[in-house]
């Protein structure tokens, strides 16, 4: 089988700031860039990206979900990272360009197309480790993808870290790679000690975000997840699923979660955990690792409500629902 997003179409399309202006947008192959080696973003991580997908109807219509918030998420990544201004119109056009020229290579659901905006600065001045890249490219990169749960709709192990954050508290809100890379370490050693799929950082005792998701906690009518402030992503999907749990009538609580209370709840059979996130929309967990000792959450199995949410969403971005909320835009 083919890993999740190893697979790209031969061309892209790109942009490039040259301390005054952005260039016309044009179509090159995707295999590969051409970076000084003194680019600032190998040197001082001056990148951020965005990730989202494009969904092909019954009607052989194309739809790019959410496409209008991952851009404006991008933009406020770009002003953090100090980033040339990105024009937001004219990454909107790019997206629609690229994925309209391949349009026929978008798979039928539950595949679908992953659009993957990113934004580097590429200015050869190592000695800018105190300021911004004056120059930059943008390009949008495209990876058709199967069915994120083809092998089993599996439920994760959590391991619960106290100790440490994924990335700076003011840079959470930033999708940089830089945040990625600094939780790979204490998720390798979680997968080595105790067998854990991902670490769910808890600094101070409060249920944050995993290395690459948010989470939510479902317990009966309740589905509580952390309030949105800068230490964390503010994930697209997590943003859809509420608003979908609130569709459904259910008690969504954006607040503080303790571990104590996350525990307590994760004992009762009907409590559910979810990582939500573009790739798998939601991915059921099963247990929650403390201190040495293992939390089944609920049964220790993917909940009918986790899975209920997941197939509304579903049900929109595959044009089988009513886009209510006006989240699809039609290539």
């Amino acid at each position: 089988m083919t890993a999740f997003g190893t697979v790209f179409t031969p061309e892209m399309i790109l942009s490039r700031f040259d301390g005054s202006g952005w260039s016309t947008p044009e179509i090159v192959p995707s295999d590969s860039l051409t970076l000084h080696p003194g680019a600032h973003v190998l040197h001082y991580s001056s990148t951020c990206f965005e990730g989202l997908k494009a969904f092909r109807h019954a009607d052989g219509s194309i739809n790019i979900f959410r496409m209008d918030k991952n851009i404006q998420r991008m933009a406020q990544s770009t002003r953090m990272l100090g980033l040339p201004e990105i024009d937001e119109k004219q990454l909107e056009a790019m997206i629609l360009d690229i994925t309209g020229r391949f349009a026929a290579d978008v798979p039928e659901p539950p595949g679908s197309m992953y659009i993957r905006p990113t934004h580097i600065g590429t200015e050869p001045a190592i000695g800018k480790a105190a300021a911004p890249s004056a120059t930059s490219l943008l390009y949008v990169l495209l990876s058709p993808v199967g069915d994120y749960f083809s092998g089993g709709d599996t439920a994760l192990r959590l391991l619960l870290k106290e100790d440490g954050m994924r990335c700076a508290p003011h840079m959470g809100v930033v999708k940089s790679g830089g945040n990625y890379a600094s939780s790979l370490h204490s998720m390798m050693e979680a997968r080595q000690s105790v067998q854990a799929d991902q670490v769910l950082y808890c600094p101070d005792g409060q249920v944050q975000e995993t290395g690459a998701a948010n989470f939510l906690l479902i317990d009966g009518n309740e589905v509580i997840t952390r309030a949105l402030d800068s230490t964390f992503l503010h994930g697209v999907t997590r943003d859809s699923v509420l608003t979908l749990a609130r569709d459904l009538g259910m008690d969504v609580q954006e607040r503080d979660l303790s571990i104590e209370e996350l525990l307590e709840r994760a004992a009762k059979p009907e409590t559910e955990a979810a990582l939500s996130g573009t790739a798998a929309v939601l991915a059921p967990v099963g247990t929650l690792i403390h201190n040495g000792k293992e939390q089944a959450v609920g049964t220790g199995k993917p909940g009918p409500m986790t899975k209920r949410l997941r197939q509304l969403m579903n049900g929109v971005q595959w044009g089988e629902s009513e886009d209510t909320h006006g989240w699809l835009t039609r290539i």
